[in-house]
């Protein structure tokens, strides 16, 4: 208990330095726990990726369209349960501003929401979009950000499809769990289709890509060969892949970005371990008579590393503790900002775990040297010490 007593003596001693300390490594925390979040939701398409789906593009690009009429003949493939597709539309709404994009998807809307079960549409908005031809169906977010309401119009500036079009939200989807996207915007594929016979002859019955269903998973290279090799000797080739491997494959192409990312944090992690180290180190120093003093006193080597290092992990856990709690409301502000990029961006558990073991392991490495000198030292020599 004396030990206790000691420790936190010997924090309250230099009160500033003791609390920028703590500042320090509660800004580390933050900042490792939010790049951490950035590389982890930047991949969370992949991890709640459906195993049961599968991707059908061009074989060159995904940038180059497939002919429609293959749809009918990937339907008859054995095992194939459901065949739905999509056409990116790109395009400008209200600015060029990025904070003003989101994913814009032309689809089938007899098929869309059976393939993709983690969407729920209330039966009746699912009906008025069928029914309506420039009708489109937006996530919840997007409602909540942007306020759109039924009836509203979405005018939006095309690029690739050149003109200007209108949009009738008919309809608003949501996830049936956390980590659906509900940043999109569906609409009709056909809408698209009849327009781009005026302002995109090249894209007239022709869509994106297939997503394509299956019953078995098991049964997805099987499927995937057979889809290709249907296809081998057409003009437009295909590569079909699980829907986890496309989506892997848009993240593998900021793979350095991620990287360097992953990297930084790291190094944040160093560099406040070497202002903690520095901090106990003088600390410890300034220290050295007291320690002798304890000594003769009948304290044992025991005691002064149990001072030096309970020292060092209550500043560590304080400040550790302070920058995780920071993390959520800083995470839930950055993920709101940028909330069509990242659809999901939310502090998973291996982030916390590792960045309280971060800080953990800042104390334990901080302390050992001065802790290791102060237990080698003689009672003559610490007393001979001066500052």
């Amino acid at each position: 208990m004396n030990v206790l007593k000691l420790i936190y003596k010997n924090f309250l001693r230099h009160k500033l330095r003791s609390l920028l300390t703590m500042l320090g490594i509660a800004v580390a925390v933050l900042a490792f726990g939010l790049l951490r979040t950035v590389v982890t939701s930047w991949s969370y398409g992949v991890e709640a990726s459906s195993a049961n789906r599968l991707i059908t593009r061009h074989a060159v690009s995904f940038i180059f369209p497939l002919p429609y009429s293959y749809r009918s003949q990937i339907e008859a493939i054995p095992g194939v349960t459901k065949v739905s597709f999509a056409n990116w539309f790109q395009g400008t709404f209200k600015d060029q501003r990025f904070e003003n994009f989101f994913p814009r998807v032309a689809v089938d809307p007899e098929t869309i929401f059976d393939v993709y079960t983690e969407y729920t549409v209330p039966q009746e908005q699912l009906t008025n979009f069928k029914k309506q031809r420039n009708s489109c169906i937006v996530g919840k977010k997007l409602v909540e950000k942007y306020g759109f309401k039924i009836g509203d119009i979405i005018n939006v500036t095309g690029d690739i499809y050149p003109g200007e079009w209108q949009f009738v939200v008919a309809g608003v989807y949501s996830g049936k769990d956390k980590s659906a996207d509900e940043t999109q915007m569906f609409f009709q594929w056909e809408y698209l289709n009849e327009r781009s016979r005026q302002v995109a002859s090249w894209a007239t019955d022709h869509v994106g890509w297939y997503i394509i269903q299956i019953g078995n998973m098991n049964e997805a290279p099987a499927v995937s060969e057979a889809v290709d090799a249907i296809f081998a000797n057409s003009a437009a080739k295909t590569k079909t892949e699980t829907e986890k491997a496309f989506q892997q494959s848009f993240v593998s192409l900021s793979g350095a970005i991620i990287t360097s990312l992953e990297l930084v944090s790291y190094v944040i992690i160093g560099i406040i371990l070497m202002v903690l180290a520095n901090t106990i180190i003088m600390s410890a120093r300034e220290r050295i008579r007291e320690y002798a003093v304890l000594k003769t006193l009948g304290f044992t080597s025991f005691h002064i590393v149990g001072l030096i290092a309970g020292e060092s992990l209550f500043i560590s856990m304080i400040g550790g503790t302070v920058g995780l709690l920071l993390t959520f409301p800083i995470c839930q502000g950055f993920g709101a900002q940028f909330s069509t990029l990242f659809p999901v961006f939310k502090v998973a558990v291996s982030t916390m775990v590792m960045a309280m073991s971060f800080a953990v392991l800042v104390g334990v490495v901080a302390a050992i040297f001065p802790a290791y000198r102060s237990a080698r030292m003689t009672i003559v020599d610490g007393l001979r010490q001066i500052g």
